[in-house]
């Protein structure tokens, strides 16, 4: 398979340099071609991406507190509640600094640097973030979804960010994973059984529950996609990454590759290993492979055959990966550099 993967690598880079938008072919240079700072090529795709319109329009409509405008419904329905972080101006956040970070973006730019302090000046005393859909109870993905945005634009150092990967370790379940606490432990339980999702959100929210602990719950398994999306967060920082308690969340999800998700409130179906798309927000094989193979699972490990062999088989005959059958250029360019990736470190790895 190392031969067929190195000329996979080869032809499919040629093919999407030749088309690919300036922060793919950055990508592609930086991370496939392993080109140094100082190549011309490099230099002069850098200031490329400086001029990409798609780049220029988030920090044109970026605020000056650090947030964007969102839908008018979703902005009634905020202000109703308790207001940020709990609504969709903390998620749309979260989905423009993670485009704006792949588009090579400083945090010196525009707001950049106001929009992660502001995130961080959501934090609790415990470590999380709050949010973004309820207040009754932290929810570990999307703190790791933070986590991998604060460390893409370089603030590992910051205590904060610090103070939120202590939170999301402590955070972790037996089986290596983690899971959405209530919702995916309690809720199990035969007094909760007959009480629709949004009944049990709203007795958690009014307090009518039982105390929680946590090891009460250790025969129930963890969620396969709320564990990837931490062990991504962590995956971004060189100190955390050989780390062994990460490693028990990247051998959880690779141990599970292809399965059906354990919980039906977060992306049961085992389709969703393999449906490609971009950005790689939740529950994706693709997310999946890019942090296993950054992480230096490679051929000398057996469990990793089976995905690669399914990413080389999703390559269509034109060199590239796609998202479905309609047209969608730009995220295909993403989805297809992002496979590129993973085979040439998973490559390396030999």
């Amino acid at each position: 398979m190392q031969s067929e993967i190195l000329r996979v690598v080869e032809e499919s880079s040629r093919k999407l340099f030749q088309t690919s938008c300036p922060p793919v072919k950055y990508w592609l240079l930086k991370g496939i071609m392993e080109k140094a700072d100082d190549d011309p090529v490099l230099m002069q795709t850098v200031e490329e991406c400086k001029h990409y319109p798609p780049r220029l329009r988030l920090l044109r409509l970026m605020r000056e507190d650090g947030t964007w405008p969102i839908p008018r419904q979703r902005k009634l329905k905020e202000d109703a509640g308790p207001g940020p972080p709990i609504g969709w101006t903390y998620i749309t956040m979260l989905r423009n600094l993670y485009h704006l970070a792949d588009c090579c973006t400083k945090r010196s730019e525009g707001a950049v640097q106001r929009c992660l302090d502001r995130i961080l000046g959501w934090q609790t005393d415990e470590g999380f973030v709050p949010g973004p859909w309820t207040a009754a109870f932290p929810i570990p993905h999307y703190n790791g979804y933070a986590l991998r945005n604060l460390l893409a634009f370089g603030m590992g150092g910051n205590p904060a960010v610090r103070k939120m990967e202590k939170w999301l370790q402590g955070m972790q379940r037996h089986d290596g994973g983690w899971n959405i606490p209530y919702q995916q432990d309690m809720r199990y339980r035969p007094k909760y059984a007959h009480l629709t999702m949004h009944g049990f959100m709203q007795a958690i929210e009014r307090g009518d529950v039982d105390d929680y602990d946590p090891a009460d719950y250790d025969d129930i398994p963890s969620c396969i996609w709320s564990t990837m999306m931490v062990v991504r967060g962590f995956s971004w920082d060189p100190e955390m990454e050989r780390q062994e308690f990460l490693r028990r969340g990247a051998d959880f999800m690779l141990d599970r590759f292809f399965r059906r998700n354990h919980h039906p409130s977060f992306l049961q179906s085992e389709k969703n290993w393999t449906t490609l798309k971009y950005p790689t927000y939740f529950g994706s094989g693709l997310c999946a492979l890019e942090i296993l193979s950054s992480m230096g699972y490679g051929p000398d490990d057996e469990r990793m055959e089976k995905p690669i062999r399914w990413l080389l088989n999703a390559r269509r005959s034109d060199g590239f990966w796609y998202q479905s059958r309609r047209p969608q250029p730009d995220k295909d360019q993403w989805i297809t550099e992002i496979a590129i990736n993973i085979l040439h470190m998973y490559s390396k790895l030999r």
